[in-house]
């Protein structure tokens, strides 16, 4: 099978670039960087998902695409060029191309407002409103690649979230960066439950999902949550890392509704001076270290056979493995 990975150089489009070269195809990876750390055998594509020849030209003789990249963050990026712009260009090449699937990586960001989600599913709708861009702009990438689901291209949408573990370059190293310089607030009453998946798991639901868009399991056209199976307590998961790299527990806390409130004045004030640097806090952000959002997982468990393959335990100690033995 001849693939192609947008975002291939990134951690989950790295982890799927790999699976899919152990697995015998032929994979092609398109990405700003020349990403030296992926195997000889990966064609590298060097460009912009937003150049629609580019990326019309990238996809010729491909079958499946894996759709991963993305601008992610919560403040100061162009999201839409990235997020939708970027998307239609890819949806526009599969079909001009004669692609026949596609799996695009979107986010349970998409369902979130600024309230719980305390063991949903995938027939919540999607909120009236957003607390910033990021999830806005995939939720609209998510619509339209669902919605050009058809008898020529299978399109499906995988919601993994907070993608964690060896090589992470961004949840873990934040945590740990912000740790060492005292700036960790636990935001809450610290007993929200989330869902987190180790990569090992959101590689191996993106290939499940792929390879059953040809089943009978009628998996195209829908969006699917996975997970690690079970929620975590959050501010219980980042002091159990910190304990596990010999740092202290978090000792500062704020509650939800004054991080609310220093989110929405800090957003003022940046948007006001137009300063594009990321604020220390959000409303989005609030809402995402103090709420519970956790997900039913029983949809893809059901329509093409995902169970976690690296438990929570397994994935911490392979974790502090790779952070303690970098050179390993």
């Amino acid at each position: 099978m001849r693939v192609l990975v947008t975002g291939g150089g990134g951690f989950l489009g790295s982890g799927i670039t790999n699976a899919l070269l152990k697995k015998g195809n032929e994979v092609s990876v398109i990405g700003r960087g020349r990403y030296p750390h992926l195997p000889a055998s990966v064609n590298r594509l060097q460009g912009d998902i937003r150049d629609s020849s580019f990326v019309n030209s990238s996809l010729e003789n491909i079958d499946t695409v894996f759709h991963t990249a993305a601008i992610p963050g919560i403040w100061g990026q162009d999201f839409f060029s990235i997020n939708v712009r970027g998307t239609e260009n890819i949806i526009s090449a599969c079909q001009n191309n004669s692609v026949r699937k596609l799996v695009f990586t979107s986010s349970p960001s998409v369902i979130f407002g600024d309230t719980s989600l305390e063991g949903i599913d995938e027939t919540i709708p999607y909120p009236e409103k957003y607390l910033c861009d990021y999830p806005r702009t995939k939720a609209l990438a998510e619509k339209m690649v669902l919605q050009a689901n058809d008898t020529n291209l299978a399109t499906v949408a995988i919601r993994p979230h907070l993608i964690w573990g060896p090589g992470d370059p961004h949840l873990v190293p934040r945590l740990l960066e912000k740790a060492q310089k005292n700036k960790l607030v636990q935001v809450g009453d610290g007993k929200n439950k989330v869902d987190i998946i180790y990569i090992d798991n959101a590689v191996s639901a993106h290939l499940l999902a792929c390879d059953a868009l040809d089943g009978e399991a009628n998996i195209s056209g829908k969006a699917y949550f996975v997970s690690d199976g079970e929620p975590v307590v959050l501010w219980d998961w980042i002091n159990q890392l910190l304990s596990r790299m010999g740092r202290p527990h978090i000792s500062r806390k704020i509650s939800y509704k004054n991080a609310m409130r220093m989110g929405a004045f800090i957003e003022g004030v940046y948007g006001l001076f137009g300063i594009k640097s990321e604020p220390p806090m959000t409303r989005f952000l609030a809402s995402q270290l103090a709420t519970s959002h956790y997900f039913d997982i029983s949809r893809a468990q059901n329509d093409f056979d995902y169970e976690p393959l690296v438990s929570h335990e397994e994935g911490m100690n392979r974790l502090i493995q790779s952070l303690s033995h970098p050179e390993d």
